[in-house]
């Protein structure tokens, strides 16, 4: 028998060792990256796809009462080619955006993200949506419009070594950044670089444009909007080749990554496509959206009965973008709207409703939003007395009753008790709304109020509050 030294036993011993480690280390490798290649299985179980934006002119915004916006408009898009909802949550900080991405706070980043090297670091980005490149935003002189547009060039840096010895202020964390330090290299330095970590490219554009600041650097298509806004800046001056611009999806999660890059390839070649673009990039008029009261980024406001809208749901100690939501929903804030059903004014009240709550028929807004809130009033107190567990749950009783009438949810609660449903649940109610399209539920004998076309309920208050929401990620509580 050959005998071994003790050391050569230990290495051996060691070595076996070692190999069970790292096969160890493998096997827990590979029951780790399923978790993440399945993420669009997890969407799909879910029924839900989150997106991180940011909002201003051209990705996510308000107009109208409206949600808009390129990045809402494609999202959305994907979303409905999933059948699953979308729910968008607003971050203008660009590092924490790619912190939610690594910790699995969302599914999608949706910004106007160059593709770079580093980046590709922290996500991994899907095929490019579109191209564009980087440009040099600065003002034009005072008396712009008396200069010849030779005189004009003159006043104008177009010639990129012209930045040295200048201060360009720029997003922090953005691609904008890392392409002026490449830049100012390039040009043996000298060019100094301004972070700003709470403000967005639109924000700084706009103190260029005020004389606040002498420049800033942004993308192409987002400077052309912006300067149909403000014709004192020249936006020309191009500062980097054409980049690719691409949506983010978290490392490894290799299932949704390949069905974000065949739709978007397949999307890109739509006519649809082409009309989204050109509506928020192409469109003349921007300046006029730009400048209306009703554009909420820049002034606040949802519609003109805000502050109508803000005293009277404090009545229903509702925050008032719900109840302005509804208000959207039922007459788009037209206050001389009338349905064929004879509903009139901004919260669309029956005659009976008008009767009842001492409103003239053709009410006034004030009047008209004043009943409809007693009505909801009268809603949450009949609702109250059924034992509903929540107060979105509460919620959304009221709105499908202020939409179909009360009646037909309490036949939709006896349906739900008769088949062994959860009668205090909007999610088990809403599908027996939907059933009471059907023969076989309206004509069962423990429903009092008979057909309902209970789609309508279904999508009206899924609508609303899908759209506060909205509300909330873009205008302030108060």
């Amino acid at each position: 028998m050959i005998k071994y030294p003790l050391f050569f036993k230990s290495a051996v011993f060691l070595f076996f060792f070692g190999i069970l480690l790292i096969g160890f280390s493998c096997k827990k490798g590979q029951d780790e990256v399923p978790q993440q290649v399945n993420r669009l299985e997890q969407i799909k179980k879910t029924g839900k796809l989150v997106g991180i934006t940011d909002y201003n002119s051209t990705n996510y915004f308000i107009y109208r009462g409206k949600p808009m916006g390129f990045q809402y408009d494609l999202l959305k898009r994907y979303a409905r080619h999933l059948d699953v909802e979308l729910e968008i949550r607003v971050n203008k900080d660009m590092d924490k955006s790619f912190q939610a991405m690594g910790e699995g706070e969302a599914d999608i980043m949706a910004f106007n993200l160059a593709v770079t090297e580093e980046r590709k670091q922290r996500i991994d980005f899907t095929v490019p949506y579109t191209q564009t490149r980087q440009v040099l935003v600065q003002r034009k002189p005072e008396d712009w419009r008396s200069m010849s547009r030779r005189e004009l060039e003159r006043h104008l840096l177009r010639n990129q070594l012209e930045l040295k010895g200048k201060v360009v202020y720029v997003r922090a964390n953005s691609s904008y950044e890392q392409r002026l330090r490449n830049l100012s290299e390039e040009i043996g330095g000298g060019i100094r670089i301004i972070e700003k970590e709470d403000y967005s490219e639109e924000q700084l554009i706009a103190l260029v444009a005020r004389g606040e600041i002498d420049y800033t650097v942004c993308d192409e298509n987002v400077a052309k909007v912006n300067s149909t806004y403000y014709p004192n800046l020249d936006v020309k001056t191009a500062i980097s080749f054409p980049q690719n611009l691409a949506w983010g999806v978290p490392r490894n999660a290799d299932s949704l990554l390949a069905s974000v890059n065949s739709w978007i390839e397949s999307f890109k070649t739509t006519i649809d496509y082409t009309l989204v673009y050109n509506k928020y990039f192409r469109n003349r008029k921007s300046a006029l959206i730009w400048k209306s009261d009703y554009y909420t980024i820049s002034s606040g406001k949802i519609s003109p009965y805000d502050d109508l809208i803000k005293k009277y749901s404090k009545e229903i100690d509702w925050d008032w973008r719900l109840l302005a939501s509804l208000i959207f929903q039922e007459s788009r804030f037209k206050p001389n709207a009338q349905s064929w059903a004879g509903a009139y004014g901004l919260m669309q009240l029956m005659p009976s409703v008008l009767k009842r709550f001492e409103v003239e028929d053709k009410s006034s807004p004030r009047q008209n939003i004043r009943g409809g809130v007693e009505f909801l009033q009268w809603l949450d107190k009949e609702i109250r007395k059924l034992g509903i567990r929540g107060e979105q749950e509460r919620i959304r009783f009221m709105l499908a009753a202020y939409n179909v009438g009360l009646g037909h949810v309490l036949d939709a609660r006896r349906l739900a008790e008769k088949y062994g449903g959860d009668p205090d649940e909007w999610d088990v109610i809403k599908e027996y709304l939907l059933k009471k399209s059907n023969p076989e539920y309206y004509n069962d004998e423990v429903v009092y109020y008979g057909y309902a076309r209970g789609i309508e309920t279904y999508n009206y208050v899924d609508q609303i509050m899908d759209r506060y929401e909205h509300y909330k990620n873009i205008i302030p509580e108060s």
